[in-house]
């Protein structure tokens, strides 16, 4: 038991705040106007993106705010304010249910050159590894053990954790139009905006704990 107590604690744990399956339905609302190829191609960029961001918060992303001087609850503010106003955007855009005409698909045809760009902001971050993601494996990593033969044992399961995680994440993302098909044009844009809204919460929420604690810490 004790040989997968971390795992059990970290898969919970990234997995409620990435959301897959929530995120799934945002990256397809961002998404529309791209083509499938495209798609696939952002989902996969996400999913490499996400190991990488997570993976080095939970390792080294202490080092990094201290050595920045960035606490805890700045990043949290931060965070909460842009995830907030993408958010924002996402449930403010407008249902584009026509058909695509063949100058609209040849204008898609650049994209493709600037998909790991796009993949990165706003789709990964911070739409399924932002702020709150990157706290929370910075938390985790900061209990992680001095010995050897512990440490060893947190890299393996830390790292089967995340491997699942940016695992689902590809697999939703990329089969994320199906889904919609399989939910109905009306579902996709229910669940769509819910998610939207949902997002937007997550991000006042985050802005008000970190602003919280700060105004805690000047208080005191």
């Amino acid at each position: 038991m004790q040989a997968v107590s971390f795992f059990l604690l970290a898969f919970p744990a990234l997995f409620s705040i990435v959301n897959p399956l929530g995120g799934a339905f945002m990256f397809l609302g961002a998404t529309e106007a791209v083509r499938p190829k495209v798609r696939t191609e952002l989902a996969k960029w996400i999913a490499i993106y996400s190991l990488a961001i997570i993976t080095a918060s939970m390792y080294v992303g202490a080092y990094v705010l201290t050595f920045f001087g960035i606490s805890i609850p700045v990043l949290r503010a931060a965070g909460g304010i842009v995830i907030a106003a993408a958010a924002w955007r996402m449930l403010n855009a407008p249902d584009d249910e026509e058909p695509k005409t063949g100058e609209e698909v040849a204008a898609d045809l650049p994209e493709t050159h600037k998909v790991s760009r796009m993949a990165f902001y706003p789709l990964t971050m911070p739409i399924t590894t932002g702020p709150g993601t990157i706290s929370v494996a910075v938390s985790l990593g900061a209990n992680r053990p001095r010995a050897t033969v512990e440490l060893m044992s947190f890299i393996g399961q830390s790292m089967l954790a995340i491997v699942l995680i940016c695992a689902l994440v590809y697999i939703l993302y990329r089969y994320s139009s199906p889904l919609s098909r399989l939910m109905g044009s009306t579902g996709t844009v229910i669940v769509t905006r819910v998610s939207a809204f949902l997002l937007f919460c997550i991000g006042v929420q985050m802005f008000w704990n970190g602003a919280a604690e700060l105004l805690t810490s000047v208080r005191g």
